[in-house]
């Protein structure tokens, strides 16, 4: 008689010291969590779309609690389309959204920040008040200002800058605060979970309904691909750009009681965007003690089309054939209830106990 073999597990979990102690002792619990980071990544977002649906709309709604979302870039408008009210719609909606969107070959990085603008409009439009008043979530988003160099989108001195930049940042982090400032646009309703930050000049913004949209937009902003978001109302002057610069994978010193979950496109942390070719940039342990990383694991991966999350790449792997992509990616979008389903079933069972594994473990 034939045998089925299981399918293999669809998430990688790994955790911080103090969280990994936790779990084994006691699981996991939505009261656990006050706390949720979003990282930067563009399109790999969608990849995560159904874990982040059973999460937001299925697991934390259990306890009902005040939960503070901390995004760059996309994880910024993840996190917006969870605080609109309408989790579960609103993830679906960016994904097809993001998925829709077509950019020709050559478009400027003016009319890419214009296509991304009418994308926001069609996410989170009449919807601030109810991001800006949530019972529950505050929601902060991360910014960087730009200094010198990058305070332009001249393509020629801009692409300089960034050279100048990523040179500086490959003897030592510390030396990019000559190139810029990061900027946390805040709900000021609670305390921020945040200390106050001295590896960079760190400006605190309140969240406003005249910055939300700019501040959603300038988190995006990849340097030479849109355009800088000039002056976000209640912020110091400048032009402000993707707050993954900076805090790619949020390498954070995270205070809060419980655990810090962390849906995340990777097993890894990057600190920074310009550190995503030094692989001896590592994230510091000490921050990283209440962190549960929870990512799609390697098998699950290599199930995909492409066998990878969707990326910006594609648009290039894919050029003349949006169809294709699109197909792709939809299809990817759908097997992420995989992630959704599994995670509601290893916290329910208490199994998440045995499959936790340190996040130093590779």
């Amino acid at each position: 008689m034939a045998t089925t073999q299981p399918r293999s597990s669809a998430l990688t979990l790994r955790a911080g010291k103090r969280a990994i102690e936790k779990i084994r002792a006691n699981g996991l619990s939505a009261a656990d969590v006050h706390v949720i980071p979003g990282a930067a990544g563009g399109p790999k977002a969608l990849g995560l779309c159904g874990l982040d649906k059973a999460i937001f709309g299925d697991w934390l709604p259990q306890v009902p609690q005040e939960r503070t979302l901390i995004g760059a870039s996309i994880g910024s408008w993840r996190f917006a389309a969870v605080a609109s009210g309408e989790p579960k719609q609103q993830l679906a909606r960016l994904a097809e959204l993001y998925t829709a969107q077509r950019f020709a070959k050559g478009l400027g990085g003016a009319e890419v920040s214009r296509k991304c603008r009418v994308f926001l409009e069609s996410l989170v439009g009449g919807y601030e008040d109810a991001i800006l008043t949530h019972p529950l979530y505050r929601l902060n988003i991360l910014v960087d200002r730009s200094l010198g160099l990058l305070d332009q989108d001249n393509r020629r001195r801009l692409a300089f800058g960034l050279t100048s930049a990523i040179a500086a940042n490959t003897v030592s982090r510390r030396h990019l605060a000559r190139f810029m400032e990061r900027g946390i646009v805040q709900d000021t309703r609670s305390d921020s979970p945040l200390p106050a930050l001295t590896d960079f000049v760190t400006h605190r913004i309140g969240l406003r309904r005249d910055n939300l949209m700019p501040a959603l937009l300038a988190s995006a902003s990849i340097p030479l691909v849109m355009a800088g978001v000039r002056d976000i109302p209640g912020a110091p002057k400048g032009l402000y750009r993707d707050g993954g610069l900076l805090d790619y994978h949020l390498d954070l010193p995270y205070q809060q009681p419980g655990i810090v979950l962390y849906p995340h496109f990777t097993d890894r942390i990057i600190p920074g965007w310009l550190d995503k070719s030094l692989p001896w940039r590592q994230a510091n342990e000490t921050r990283m003690q209440d962190v549960l990383l929870v990512s799609p694991s390697k098998s699950y991966l290599a199930g995909l089309p492409d066998q990878k999350l969707p990326d910006r790449k594609d648009f290039a792997h894919y050029v003349n054939d949006d169809a294709a992509r699109e197909t792709s990616w939809r299809t990817a979008i759908a097997e992420s209830d995989r992630l959704g389903d599994e995670f509601m079933e290893l916290v329910a069972s208490g199994r998440i106990a045995d499959v936790v594994v340190p996040l130093s473990q590779r």
